[in-house]
């Protein structure tokens, strides 16, 4: 029986981003140098696949560090990053304690802190209860970042002093929706200040750029990712607002509803920051079964950034 043809654009750069690759590397050094178990506090990346892999060579995820028993096992923060309580609770155990946080996020955290020690009263442009917008406002005293998630926010926000505001953004939001809020801000507030550098990563950018140059092409998005995952859904409503009728957030090809992937003749596919290349082949294979396939690879940029890992993982060797 012959399928019917189906062309695939496969949208790039899609998948894991410098910061990822950096946070499972530094789990899989630490079991590498040190041996199971290593402790990681939260998913260490917001990917199913991923933590799987990683308990089955050893790690050993937990929610809190009072989870973790006494001893001098290597305990891990995520990707993330942590407010600031936690790496000093676990200072007060004597934790020997690894930072995978995404340099791009440090980045971030040190702004907020720059700001805030100029007597600046911070808005912080995230999505509240993401695990990067909480360590973000753990850098800081109660009440000294305020937290607004959309324009209607923006417009109603009433600082202390006008005159002595700062703004920061979580690093993976649509960077068309953040834009609309930065700009309600300006407006009400000329004085505001922001980041030297834009705070959203180049990763999620150019992943909601590769997803905007097909939007217009395809008949169906799909985006290979978690749930949880901020920068995922975030290429999900990118998509839409740029032209492609359907879009959907899938973890695995078994997560296919192949009721809605009927009669279709081009479909776009791309990966979240924190989803692996393997799970992208996965799909691209269970539409074969489907669907004569053809791959089309657009490719809107290069990405050759690299994160070099915490020293006390680069200085030590690995036992014989």
């Amino acid at each position: 029986m012959n399928k019917p043809p189906l062309t695939i654009l496969l949208a790039a750069p899609r998948g894991f981003c410098a910061g990822v690759v950096r946070a499972i590397d530094i789990v899989e050094r630490a079991l590498a140098l040190y041996g199971a178990p290593v402790y990681v506090r939260h998913e260490i990346v917001h990917n199913k696949f991923v933590v799987d892999d990683l308990k089955a060579k050893g790690a050993v995820f937990v929610d809190e560090l009072d989870e973790i028993p006494d001893g001098d096992r290597p305990v891990i923060f995520s990707a993330h990053g942590v407010p600031k309580a936690v790496p000093q609770a676990a200072r007060l155990r004597q934790m020997f304690q690894i930072d995978a946080t995404c340099p791009l996020v440090t980045k971030v955290h040190m702004e907020a802190q720059r700001h805030h020690g100029e007597g600046l009263d911070i808005v912080l442009i995230g999505h509240k209860g993401h695990p990067e917008v909480i360590g973000t406002m753990g850098q800081l005293p109660d009440g000294a970042i305020t937290l607004i998630e959309t324009v209607e926010e923006a417009q109603s926000f009433a600082p202390h002093d006008p005159a002595k505001l700062a703004y920061v953004t979580q690093t993976t939001l649509s960077v068309d929706d953040t834009r609309d809020i930065v700009e309600t801000l300006k407006r009400r507030f000329p004085e505001i200040r922001g980041p030297y550098k834009e705070d959203i990563c180049y990763a999620t950018t150019n992943r909601q750029e590769a997803v905007k140059s097909i939007a217009e092409k395809i008949d169906f998005l799909l985006v290979v990712g978690a749930p949880n995952s901020s920068n995922s859904k975030r290429l999900v409503e990118v998509g839409l607002k740029n032209g492609c009728p359907s879009a959907e957030l899938v973890q695995r090809a078994a997560d296919l509803d192949w009721s809605k992937l009927k009669g279709l003749g081009t479909v776009g596919l791309t990966a979240g920051a924190s989803a692996p290349e393997v799970l992208v082949n996965e799909i691209i294979d269970a539409f074969r079964g489907h669907y004569d396939v053809t791959v089309e690879k657009v490719v809107l940029r290069e990405e050759n950034v690299s994160f070099k890992l915490p020293r006390e993982l680069r200085e030590t060797k690995p036992a014989a």
